[in-house]
């Protein structure tokens, strides 16, 4: 049956969005570049999800300022590669923070001195993260009260006030309209961010599929809300 023209632009519109739905799912292409592409200082996140590192190839890209590496996630879990990752990206040069996943199965003060116990005390290092993305029918009291005790205790030991990292979810069932003297990193893979009341952000979180020379895997990719010199006034000790 021969198909009319209108039929064959339609099959071939559609067959174009297939294409680029499977490149973006790939992260060979990713849509938020665009929104992304003002903000010139780029960081990643890593975990023992990205496997073995070359640490050597990602700092010697020259294109990310900075790296948080998870270090511990409730009373008692350390990730497996924290202190490999941490040493070595140190040893490249790069400026590094690490970030503890907060969870609900113990307390502040318990995920606290697991994380100090972890992450050495050092005067370069990036302020700590606190990485919230727990259940959204928490007591809401009490979450925040847990929270406050975690980044007391962390402000005190590392003397620097904790990142808060928080999906839209998270941020506006704990977040919004609390902990107003906190920075925020936020998660949107979407579209440029915009938080509840128009609070600023600090990070953004905008590529969950990003491959960069020296990880083989997937990577999440970041930018700093401003330019290289407001990053090193706000982070050079």
């Amino acid at each position: 049956m021969k198909l009319k023209r209108w039929q064959k632009s339609t099959a071939c519109i559609l067959l174009l969005f297939v294409i680029a739905g499977v490149l973006e799912y790939k992260g060979i292409i990713w849509h938020n570049n665009l929104f992304a592409s003002k903000y010139k200082v780029r960081g990643i996140d890593v975990s023992h999800y990205q496997g073995e590192i070359d640490w050597g190839k990602v700092a010697g890209s020259g294109k990310w300022r900075f790296v948080y590496i998870k270090a511990t996630e409730g009373k008692d879990m350390t990730d497996k590669d924290f202190k490999s990752n941490w040493e070595q990206a140190r040893s490249q040069g790069m400026r590094i923070g690490a970030y503890h996943f907060f969870t609900t199965q113990s307390t502040g003060a318990q995920q606290a001195a697991h994380f100090i116990e972890e992450v050495p005390n050092e005067s370069a290092n990036l302020p700590p993260v606190i990485d919230i993305e727990i259940a959204l029918d928490k007591d809401v009291a009490r979450i925040q009260r847990e929270l406050t005790i975690l980044s007391g205790h962390l402000e005190e030991h590392y003397k620097q006030k904790p990142i808060l990292y928080v999906t839209y979810d998270t941020f506006n069932t704990y977040i919004a309209g609390s902990f107003q003297d906190y920075e925020i990193w936020i998660r949107d893979i979407v579209k440029h961010p915009r938080l509840t009341g128009d609070r600023s952000w600090l990070f953004w979180q905008y590529n969950n599929r990003g491959h960069i020379p020296g990880i083989d895997s997937y990577v999440d990719i970041n930018v700093f809300n401003g330019d290289y010199e407001q990053f090193k006034a706000r982070f050079e000790r």
